[in-house]
């Protein structure tokens, strides 16, 4: 879930002639097209349809190819799309030709199971420090990592590099990390906390919210109980569907 997005970002030359301007959907869905490559590069496939893409990644294949044409990739009939081109496009346009430094603060139940969390690594990202108030947590090792307090946290993004920071604090703390993280020049935050943060222009915001997920869910499984009250049950049962939020 977006909270902002303010601004574009310029490209540079590389797989992509020039960097598009993509639609917000647009730029949601390339993560999941960018899994399911990965997955058929290692069985071994070397081209794939848009319908088998599509198929892997659980979107349908009208939407992906108008997807996919913003890239300037759309495929050669008869054959599909190349898998290892795909994989370089998408990659350049989301930034992952470069391992990005990431900051972690709040290592309570969440904090600590994103820490712990290997699969970051494999997607291009690397949590290099991790902060907590709590003196408690200070000192202690989670994957590896130091637990530092939240004071230290302006000197680190310039020491580390840090290009994204991850806020899964209680909500009272986070607009206080949150302009901790903005002065000391982090242009990019992931906020796991159940709150709207407010940040300068220039500064792009995701929020995820499990329990929001979770009431989206309960909407959906309200609205079939209801359809399926009706006469004649629920409307296109038994047909495919893309995932929800797709």
């Amino acid at each position: 879930m977006s909270q902002q997005r303010h601004g574009n970002t310029p490209g540079n030359a590389g797989a992509v002639p020039a960097f598009p301007d993509l639609p917000e959907a647009t730029i949601a869905r390339l993560p999941e097209y960018l899994r399911a490559l990965h997955n058929l590069a290692e069985a071994g496939s070397d081209t794939i349809s848009s319908e088998g893409l599509a198929a892997a990644a659980g979107v349908n294949s009208a939407k992906l190819r108008k997807d996919l044409s913003h890239l300037g990739s759309y495929g050669t009939r008869g054959v599909g799309y190349d898998v290892t081109l795909l994989i370089d496009q998408i990659e350049y346009i989301l930034g992952l030709d470069q391992r990005r430094a990431v900051a972690l603060v709040g290592v309570g139940n969440l904090g600590h199971a994103l820490a712990g969390y290997d699969g970051f690594a494999s997607r291009g990202f690397r949590i290099v420090a991790l902060f907590d108030a709590d003196l408690e947590q200070v000192g202690k090792a989670i994957n590896g990592l130091t637990v530092r307090h939240v004071g230290e946290l302006r000197r680190s993004v310039v020491e580390d590099g840090i290009t994204i920071g991850v806020i899964s604090t209680p909500p009272s703390a986070a607009q206080g990390v949150a302009d901790d993280l903005v002065a000391a020049g982090v242009t990019s935050i992931l906020n796991f906390a159940p709150c709207v943060l407010s940040v300068p222009a220039g500064v792009d915001v995701r929020k995820v919210d499990l329990a929001i997920e979770l009431q989206i869910l309960s909407f959906h499984e309200h609205r079939k109980a209801s359809l399926t009250a009706l006469p004649g049950g629920l409307v296109g049962e038994g047909e495919n569907q893309e995932a929800v939020g797709s």
